[in-house]
């Protein structure tokens, strides 16, 4: 159980005066920072202070961002990771889903958006669901379990981050339902003023790719244009 005391945040950012800004403005929010100026040292920290949140930039010295959370995952090391990018920088952000972060933050960002971010990904792993249904069978052509974080499907396992479980489970909550990207960044992310943002195809395009046999024709998760998804009624 992790003890009181104020959420420990773990800063990995090889430009001092942006760590600075960063680090500075996260502790007049009550948080506790620590920083790291390359991936190698990032890597030390996270694993020796196990802290509630890492926020990863990717272009980093000795080890980039991507092989740190690539590493930290092969890990079993589940704690949040908010990435931070470019903003012109696409491929990395889909290379960051794809290994398993939970959120990205492109640069240049402003405070408001990442004290936002950072506040709906703590509180997103502090509040977990429970007492729902642990694992679902989606008619024995696959199966979602939520304790261990991964679809089972062709006699494959793949590996969900903590959001992509998330949004699978509200979605399957709602089957039939159109549920539309602002539900989804409220209910699921936590936020409450929206911001403009493409995470949530992102991660939707990443399930997709783990659940569905044809994820370009996808099957159980539809697109409805304009609005959001709706996952398919049950048979």
């Amino acid at each position: 159980m992790k003890e009181q005391g104020p959420d420990k945040i773990a800063l990995i950012e090889d430009e001092p005066e942006m760590a600075e800004g960063i680090k500075y403005n996260l502790e007049l929010e009550g948080y506790q920072v620590r920083t790291a100026g390359d991936g190698e040292a990032g890597m030390e920290l996270v694993l020796s202070w196990e802290p509630d949140l890492v926020l990863l930039d990717l272009m980093l010295p000795k080890k980039s961002g991507l092989e740190v959370l690539r590493d930290l995952r092969k890990k079993n090391i589940w704690t949040p990771i908010l990435i931070l990018t470019a903003l012109n920088r696409e491929g990395d952000i889909v290379a960051g889903l794809e290994t398993g972060a939970d959120d990205y933050v492109c640069k240049p960002f402003s405070l408001a958006e990442l004290l936002a971010r950072v506040r709906a990904v703590i509180r997103r792993n502090r509040h977990p669901r429970g007492g729902e249904q642990d694992v679902m069978n989606l008619g024995g052509k696959a199966e979602v379990d939520f304790l261990r974080y991964e679809i089972r499907r062709g006699g494959k396992r793949f590996p969900l981050s903590r959001f992509e479980a998330e949004i699978l489970r509200y979605l399957l909550a709602r089957r039939g339902e159109v549920v539309s990207r602002e539900d989804l960044l409220r209910d699921v992310w936590g936020y409450k003023i929206l911001p403009q943002t493409r995470t949530v195809d992102n991660h939707i395009a990443r399930i997709r790719k783990k659940l569905e046999e044809k994820p370009d024709e996808p099957y159980w998760i539809q697109t409805v244009h304009a609005i959001g998804y709706r996952f398919t009624p049950a048979e």
